[in-house]
Formats: structure tokens, C-alpha cells, sequence
């Protein structure tokens, strides 16, 4: 969802709702660890605090902000290892959150946390690839996800993250016979790729191809091992035939 569309949670926001749902023996230890990083003057010290935060936090299954201390561990430790785990835990919560609001918060914090991994590991293409599609989806710089990404493929043609992330988004804004170049051109090199096969079939299908679209999806289905994927396929194929 593009910036501007929704109102960006505030973290004190978040922070006081989830106090709010926490039995009182657990308020005391978050309000020590809390005093801990206020008053730590040794960067091990707060980092400690703020893993600590995370962990307590995280077993109280309230993963935004869990993912917060975790983040400001991360930024304090520096090194890429940790600033994209960090940031791995803001998408992953992304993915399954409806509040538009939270969603905007955690992509915000997930694209300055890949920011500063970037700079430290610049050779990072799978890196790359995660901020071009944060770009992409959640900013109202959708462009500059698109050239980040473009330049990963175009420097690394084998890098198949880079190739279906772009016919991913070639697909959702309408340009099916890019995504049918890119995925045919892929299949040349990886006949038996899966995922290539499946976008070029949703390209096909978007473009009213439905024959063509429902024989890549048997080819796809073949290659498939996941019993939930393949039945899901199965659904596909049916509602297109």
C-alpha cells in the first residue's frame, strides 16, 4: 500500500496497547529492562537490555514490538547478520498483519534496517531484491524499487529472486507480455522451475490465454511436492478451465 494511503502507526501507540494486555508481574520486569536501557552507558549493556526486551516481548506473542527492541539491538550491534534478521522479522509480521497503519510502521522500519545492512554487505543481491519490492509496495517511490531490482538482473540474469520479483510486479500493474518475456527466458535456462512456470501462467491467463495458461499449470503441478501447493494448483486449474 503506497505512503499517503494510510496513517504510519506510532511505536509509543503500539508500545502503551500492548502494555495494556500484560499481566502485571510482566509490567514490572518490561519497566526495568526499560530503566536498563535508559541507564546503560555501555553499548553491551543496552544491547543486552534491548535482546532481553525482545525475547520477553516476543514471548508474550506481541511481535510488533518485540521486533522494535530487537531492531534497536540490531542498529546498536551494527553488523549485517543482525540488521537483517531484524529486518526479517518486520516482514515477516508484514505479511500477515490487516492493520494498514502497523503494515506501513514495520515496511518503514524494515527498509532502514536493509538500508544500513546494504551499506555494510553493498554485493548483497538478495538484499537488494527485498528493498526494491518494499519500494515497490509500500512507498510512493515504486520506480526506484523498480530500477533497484532491475539492476540486480540485469548485472546477475541467473539471480532467480530478481527475475520473478519483477514478473511479479509486471504482472499486478498489467504488462503480462513482460512478465512473458522475462519467465520465457528464464525456462530457457531452468525448464523445470516451478515458480517461472506458474507466473507465466498467470500471465497467459490475465491475457485470456486460457488453454496455454492451464498447460503450464499442469507442467508446474508435476514439479510440485507440497501436497497443500499442488491442491491448491489443482483449485486453480478449475476455476480458469
Amino acid at each position: 500500500m503506497p505512503q499517503g494511503q494510510a496513517a504510519v502507526a506510532d511505536f509509543k501507540d503500539l508500545l502503551q496497547k500492548a502494555k495494556e494486555r500484560v499481566p502485571a508481574e510482566k509490567l514490572a520486569e518490561i519497566t526495568g529492562l526499560e530503566n536498563t536501557v535508559v541507564r546503560g552507558d555501555v553499548k553491551s549493556q543496552q544491547i543486552t537490555a534491548y535482546m532481553q526486551l525482545y525475547t520477553l516481548w516476543d514471548s508474550l506473542n506481541e511481535l510488533p514490538v518485540a521486533a522494535y527492541y530487537l531492531a534497536e539491538a540490531a542498529k546498536l550491534e551494527n553488523s549485517g547478520k543482525s540488521l537483517t534478521f531484524a529486518a526479517n522479522l518486520f516482514l515477516d509480521h508484514l505479511s500477515h498483519t490487516q492493520d494498514a497503519g502497523v503494515r506501513m510502521w514495520e515496511a518503514n522500519n524494515a527498509m532502514e534496517l536493509l538500508d544500513k545492512a546494504i551499506a555494510l554487505q553493498p554485493n548483497n543481491d538478495t538484499l537488494k531484491i527485498k528493498l526494491g519490492s518494499l519500494l515497490v509496495s509500500n512507498t510512493n517511490e515504486p520506480m526506484k524499487g523498480i530500477a533497484m531490482l532491475r539492476d540486480v538482473a540485469e548485472r546477475n540474469p541467473d539471480f532467480l529472486d530478481a527475475q520473478l520479483t519483477l514478473a511479479n510486479f509486471s504482472i499486478t500493474s498489467g504488462q503480462f507480455d513482460k512478465a512473458i518475456e522475462r519467465m520465457e527466458t528464464v525456462l530457457k535456462s531452468r525448464p523445470d522451475e516451478p515458480k517461472a512456470l506458474f507466473l507465466l501462467a498467470v500471465a497467459y491467463q490475465n491475457k485470456g490465454e486460457k488453454d496455454k495458461a492451464v498447460d503450464l499449470l499442469r507442467q508446474c503441478r508435476k514439479l510440485i511436492k507440497d501436497p497443500s501447493l499442488a491442491a491448491e494448483i489443482d483449485e486453480y486449474i478449475k476455476s480458469i478451465q
